[in-house]
């Protein structure tokens, strides 16, 4: 909704602005012109990039438009299972919760929690710590060291498209200007007509040079700054499951480690302890039975 609203704002103060202005609307739809930005732009980004980064950049972009990140709910599904995974450590015997982690998709923990089982990276990232943890061979600043290896590669490989649509978004303004240029061409082969045709000719050959500076800084800048502020988002959980892991491996009991991992979320998502507790100690498949009883 906020970038549909941001967008109306701008584009309707653009248009409405120019013809108050007294401009011609018309003036301003020069195709061709398009084209040649949006081609060029489009081509040497494909150029530039593997497909799997020109893929995740559509995924990205929607993603940002719909506001895809974490809501409340899903903090409190993965700290629900974070705290039933560290009471299996310690009540359960090593092959008892070897059995969750090797098979989460029918492990009856994870499937309590649709919400995080649903997600295959974060599932995988659970799953490959608590393993670590099981086999008791490292120490908690190693799996540390080795976590902050692993969300410092998924927060880059997250943020490509932030970076190769800011590199397209710079470049912008100078296809505009190649745009012009090429309009300016044109229009030097009609001087020989008359001033209304030239004059024509001239402005249409500006509305690339528009173009390219409307289109670096009031689509494509703010759409990668959206994209990053949306995937940091999505990287935010993983940072909780660090926190609360690492909290268990030191000693904390569940309910503490699963305070530490509620600290990591923003303010503005954060749960309430009472909601944690509620959705740690009271267990995440009454949760869901309650949820489906209500609807």
């Amino acid at each position: 909704m906020g970038v549909a609203i941001g967008l109306l704002i701008a584009i309707g103060s653009l248009f409405g602005g120019f013809a108050a202005m007294g401009g011609h609307l018309a003036v301003i739809w020069q195709p061709w012109e398009f084209v040649i930005i949006g081609g060029i732009a489009v081509g040497t980004y494909i150029v530039a990039n593997p497909m799997s980064v020109v893929t995740d950049t559509g995924r990205a972009s929607v993603e940002a438009i719909l506001g895809t990140v974490p809501k409340r709910p899903k903090y409190l599904a993965l700290l629900g299972l974070l705290y039933a995974l560290m009471r299996e450590l310690r009540s359960k015997p090593r092959n008892e919760v070897e059995a969750h982690i090797d098979d989460p998709q029918n492990s009856s923990i994870f499937e309590s929690f649709p919400d995080v089982q649903k997600d295959p990276e974060l599932t995988l990232f659970i799953c490959d710590y608590v393993r670590l943890i099981i086999i008791g061979n490292a120490r908690p600043h190693e799996i540390e060291a080795l976590m902050d290896e692993e969300i410092a590669t998924l927060r880059r490989d997250k943020l490509k498209p932030y970076m190769t649509i800011t590199t397209v978004a710079e470049a912008l303004p100078a296809l505009g200007i190649v745009a012009a240029v090429l309009g300016i061409v044109k229009a030097m082969g009609a001087l020989d007509q008359s001033p209304t045709l030239l004059g024509g000719l001239i402005g249409a050959a500006l509305v690339g040079t528009f173009a390219g500076i409307f289109l670096s800084y009031a689509i494509l800048s703010p759409l990668a700054q959206k994209i990053k502020s949306t995937r940091e988002k999505q990287c935010r959980v993983y940072i909780i499951v660090k926190q609360t892991l690492l909290a268990s491996l030191n000693g904390a009991l569940p309910q503490i480690a699963v305070e530490h991992g509620r600290k990591a979320i923003s303010a503005a998502d954060r749960p309430t302890i009472d909601e944690v507790e509620a959705a740690t100690i009271s267990g995440g498949t009454r949760n869901e039975a309650d949820q489906k009883e209500a609807a």
